[in-house]
């Protein structure tokens, strides 16, 4: 047994993270500490600065755990990585997982290659970006073989020059060619470097080479070449239009800045490349009540500098924040270069702050009412449910259904919700083993125990080995069951849980003679819902994934019974020759068409294998 009070005792004073967990044991708070006697302690002492936050989180604790460390830098490292996996409830956690795409020059290759690229990696490849327009992108990339006809294979060059023919993109004009050695390295390597040159803003002599080369061929009277350099020249303009010169300093750096009306939180940053505003973007981020912004602000450096791929030189914020030298270090370690956090008070820097918050008060106010919306069709409507059954709270919850046909491979669907979302990673599909025919009620069951055995056989070995539950894929326990159907199902799921020693609620999803959900079956009563509640539209989506998910793994299954039944009973047929024979014949009609000779020449096949299929379709005739 976890006494607090007890365990608080034997706390060491060294640098680590603290690790909350609440009576199901799920992780709802992490932290660092310099000393975790002294930090985590000071959340069960009784003290009037407490935020309201905090209070409810600390009420909610029924155990913690903590990991020693060798230094504060490495507690933080490990802080970022334990929130990131684990997006506790009581942390500020940044919504967005965004990705953003660069774009990659193979500098280290012989003849280069220009790319698109989602990771940054330590491959002596030249990164330009992070860019927050993908069609941006992609215009550039397109400019760049148009005007620079650099290639996109992935030839081996010069390993490969003369091997084969040249691809399309040559004879479009696209492509120099230099597999076909129509161009020496010299002269691909300046086309290369003039594409470094547009890709680091340097756009003012590019236009001037294509305004003369548009100039000289309207002279010889060859307007067509004259055009493709006008519109080459006015692809480049656009692209140039959208940076903006932000500083005479050839710097990178991040601009942060921020609004909040004490729930939710926008964090705007501004991309800013060699001193060109390339692009912006803003972050959600969830906040609880007494959150100050400083603390928010540092939550979102942490949770979006531990994962972004590109780290700049400089972050320029709108507070001072705590830790301030501590991250400063972990970003120059990440980084292999110093980075500098920067809270401007002056100048154009200062300007550039102001204009970032101001970008995000506006999109906060913009999307409060959307998020509002979210917020009512999700947990709202979970809100909405859990007072309908007079519940405490709902967090996650999971509804099963039953497929078969005439009990032809009935198969159990479990879908999970959690916070009114669908949460697809722990949906599970169920064959059945134990029943005979269409007996869905026995299905159930055989799912319903299984799931439930399979949970608490997970928790006692993680028990065993000392591991948090949070690792396991079935020891998280629903705080909501739902079943597709009245009190025969419903009581099918009590009997399961009464006889594994199990309380959790269950209820049962009804429907009219329509097949439309009309109401929730719940301890022997059935309630009516508002058609139009957010209440009842989740109910609803449920309901539909649950059976979504059943009717799909069934016609899978049923799909694959008609494959093996025929061609996989054929001697000398296995899986690989099962799959070239589907995929050279649309159906097992066209195999039985044709001839020995004809099957004898399909890839993997031989003389004796062709007899075999063919005489297993003609043996009877």
């Amino acid at each position: 047994m976890f006494i607090i009070e007890e365990e608080l005792k034997k706390l060491p004073a060294k640098p680590g993270v603290y690790i909350m967990h609440d009576e199901k044991d799920e992780i709802i708070y992490v932290g660092k500490a310099i000393s975790l006697k002294n930090r985590v302690r000071q959340y069960f002492q009784s003290s009037r600065n407490k935020s309201s936050k905090i209070i409810q989180m600390v009420s909610k604790i029924r155990r913690f755990e903590y990991i020693i460390t060798d230094s504060e830098l490495e507690a933080l490292v490990l802080e970022c990585n334990l929130i990131k996996e684990h997006r506790p409830r009581y942390n500020t956690m940044l919504k967005d997982d965004k990705s953003y795409p660069y774009i990659k020059v193979t500098v280290s290759e012989q003849f280069p290659r220009v790319l698109m690229s989602r990771n940054m990696k330590k491959d002596k490849s030249k990164y330009f970006g992070p860019y927050t327009n993908l069609t941006a992108v992609k215009d550039t990339l397109e400019l760049v073989h148009k005007l620079f006809k650099i290639r996109t294979c992935n030839r081996n060059l010069p390993r490969d020059i003369g091997k084969d023919r040249a691809c399309l993109n040559y004879h479009i004009k696209q492509c120099s060619a230099p597999c076909q050695g129509c161009i020496s390295r010299e002269e691909y390597m300046e086309s290369v470097r003039k594409v470094m040159d547009l890709l680091n803003g340097k756009y003012d002599d590019i236009i001037k080479n294509l305004e003369s080369s548009m100039y000289e061929a309207s002279e010889k009277m060859d307007f067509e070449t004259a055009a493709e350099y006008r519109d080459l020249m006015n692809s480049v303009k656009h692209i140039a239009e959208k940076q903006k010169i932000t500083s005479d300093e050839d710097e990178d750096r991040d601009v942060i800045a921020m609004a909040s009306d004490g729930e939710d939180a926008v964090i705007q940053v501004f991309f800013v490349r060699g001193g060109k505003l390339l692009g912006r973007e803003h972050f959600h981020m969830d906040v609880g009540s007494g959150e100050e912004r400083p603390q928010i602000l540092a939550g979102f450096v942490k949770q979006y500098y531990a994962g972004t791929p590109f780290i700049p030189k400089e972050l320029l914020l709108q507070y001072e924040i705590e830790d301030a030298e501590l991250i400063e270090e972990w970003l120059t370690s990440r980084k292999g270069q110093k980075v500098y956090l920067k809270v401007p008070k002056k100048g154009q820097k200062e300007k550039l702050v102001e204009l970032a918050e101001k970008n995000a008060s506006i999109v906060l106010i913009q999307d409060s009412e959307k998020i509002k919306r979210e917020e009512q069709r999700t947990r709202g409507a979970l809100k909405y449910i859990a007072e309908l059954l007079e519940l405490d709270d709902i967090s996650r919850v999971e509804a099963f259904d039953i497929s078969n046909t005439s009990g032809f491979e009935s198969v159990g669907s479990m879908v999970v919700y959690e916070d009114g979302k669908p949460k697809r990673n722990d949906y599970r599909k169920f064959k059945i083993k134990s029943v005979e025919g269409p007996d869905d009620y026995a299905s159930m069951k055989e799912v319903l125990t299984r799931r439930f055995i399979h949970g608490m056989d997970e928790q006692k070995l993680l028990e065993e080995k000392n591991i948090s539950k949070e690792m396991g894929s079935f020891t998280k326990f629903p705080d909501l069951i739902m079943m597709d159907g009245g009190r025969g199902q419903v009581n099918i799921a009590l009997g399961v849980l009464d006889e594994l020693g199990l309380n959790i609620p269950v209820c049962g999803m009804v429907k009219d003679d329509n097949h439309r959900t009309r109401g929730l079956y719940y301890n022997n009563v059935e309630i009516p819902i508002d058609r139009h509640s957010e209440g009842f539209k989740l109910i609803t989506r449920i309901q539909d994934e649950a059976h979504r998910f059943a009717i799909t793994f069934h016609r899978d299954l049923r799909s694959k019974k008609q494959v093996h039944s025929i061609l996989d009973d054929i001697p000398q047929i296995g899986e690989a020759r099962r799959k070239v024979l589907m995929k050279n014949y649309k159906s097992i009609d066209a195999i039985k068409e044709a001839s020995i000779s004809e099957l004898e020449q399909l890839p993997g096949m031989n003389e004796k294998a062709a007899t075999e299929v063919y005489n297993f379709f003609h043996k009877n005739n």
